[in-house]
């Protein structure tokens, strides 16, 4: 079974080199594994809670989408979408707020930072907070939860979510799984061994310190940002430190183990530090220089780039759909074919039909059950690989009536329901001949009364 891996870019700003080697490269890379089921997406609901420049906003998801397939992410094997495509996601979120418990989002370090930078400047301990701030782990654990990953790449400064995002998925399942685990648990895997850059000043790389090297800037932004790192006073000739350097730490990630020694033992023999910039300059170049004529192409056509943000979606809704479906069902947003009555003492209870509910197996495929009105188990079908297959068959059974019904008794005391000439559900065993011909008969009648 292969691990479903789950990551999103925050649209707040324009990528740059420290994102390229710390986030986006290796993600591409991990995303190449046959055993690995990528999911990547541009959350830009969270940027929200972070930005209120709607101009901004919208530059910034073009350019994190550019950046991503100029990069190489190839769409045809990852699910690549925009969290703001999939309506499923703000409906989860709701369904987890109500089993999410308060004092365990009071716990989140963002919203504990705010409280206590209010207090220390003798401000109300909630002011300036939103509600997307306060909430702001409920989405992520929706946006996790939605497509049950397994794993959720993190920096060690957001383990938090994920363990948030398993707490609240644990509660839900608890509540409403009737011994069915509706969602996977995550993990977080962190990435420890993934490039940390140091930025113009020394300090990480990062728009907060204004210390970035522009990643799709043009040739010249890039080589004027390198002129920019900062370096000691030793003159050409004089021997450097490669291991206190922050422009030898730079040329480390993106150099071959080769291309490595030799540098390092040019800078010990006193390479001049503007030599030096230049052949980092040279280098970056070098790796960045295809994928920057295709980024600068693709944000030409904005256009283009919102078709493959849409079919991303409507993959990614083929599973989000149908499992969404099964979770209004379990915390009771049913179809009015369950009925409810007054009996007695005023008391209401449900007068439950008969009905299919579908699901989705842990190899990501799909099925339906479909239970008698008390609860009994009649058909489980065989797997789908389409989750629209198996409503498609659901309402053919039902349009067909109980009568069409081709049911195959076989030797192992069950039977099996065709359509069409393919076998597409099985009964449960049975101990004996007249106990498998009562079953077929209530599935008739189940059928039946889907009609009425």
């Amino acid at each position: 079974m292969s691990t479903r891996v789950l990551t999103g870019i925050t649209t707040t700003g324009t990528p740059h080199l420290g994102n390229y080697a710390g986030a986006i490269r290796p993600a591409i890379v991990a995303s190449r594994d046959a055993n690995v089921d990528s999911f990547y997406f541009l959350a830009d609901y969270h940027a929200l809670i972070k930005c209120d420049d709607p101009t901004r906003i919208q530059r910034s998801r073009l350019e994190i989408a550019a950046t991503w397939l100029a990069c190489g992410l190839d769409v045809e094997r990852a699910t690549f979408y925009r969290q703001s495509d999939i309506p499923e996601i703000p409906e989860l979120t709701w369904l987890l707020t109500c089993v999410a418990g308060k004092g365990l989002l009071n716990r989140a370090h963002a919203y504990k930072a705010s409280v206590d930078k209010n207090v220390e400047t003798g401000e109300d301990p909630d002011a300036g907070v939103t509600m997307g701030l306060f909430s702001y782990p409920v989405l992520m654990a929706a946006d996790i939860l939605m497509f049950n990953a397994h794993k959720v790449p993190v920096g060690r400064d957001q383990i938090q979510h994920v363990e948030m995002a398993r707490d609240i998925g644990q509660r839900f399942n608890h509540l409403f799984g009737q011994g069915k685990e509706l969602f996977t648990l995550p993990e977080a895997a962190i990435e420890d061994d993934v490039a940390t850059l140091p930025g113009l000043d020394g300090r990480k790389m990062s728009k907060s310190y204004d210390n970035t090297i522009p990643l799709f800037g043009s040739a010249k932004q890039l080589k004027d940002a390198i002129a920019r790192i900062v370096t000691d006073s030793r003159l050409p000739g004089e021997p450097k430190d490669p291991d206190s350097s922050h422009l030898f730490t730079l040329y480390q990630a993106f150099a071959t183990v080769q291309q490595q020694a030799d540098f390092r033992a040019e800078l010990l023999a006193g390479l001049a530090w503007g030599e030096a910039k230049q052949r980092l300059f040279e280098l970056l170049d070098n790796e960045l220089g295809e994928a920057r004529e295709r980024y600068h192409a693709l944000i030409a056509k904005p256009a283009d780039l919102e078709d493959i943000l849409l079919a991303g979606a409507a993959k990614a809704r083929t599973i989000a759909t149908p499992f969404l479906g099964e979770l209004r069902e379990a915390v009771g947003l049913r179809s009015f074919r369950e009925q409810v009555h007054v009996s007695g003492a005023g008391k209401k209870k449900a007068a439950k039909t008969a009905r299919f509910v579908s699901f989705r197996e842990q190899d990501g495929s799909f099925r339906f059950r479909f239970l008698a009105a008390d609860g009994e188990e009649l058909l489980l079908s065989r797997p789908f690989r389409d989750p629209k297959k198996a409503g498609v068959v659901s309402q053919q059974l039902i349009a067909q009536g109980a009568d069409a019904l081709e049911l195959r008794a076989d030797e192992g005391a069950r039977f099996t329901l065709w359509l069409d000439g393919e076998c597409l559900a099985d009964s449960p065993a049975f101990a004996e001949p007249e106990a498998l011909d009562a079953a077929m008969l209530r599935l008739r009648e189940a059928v039946a009364s889907l009609a009425e």
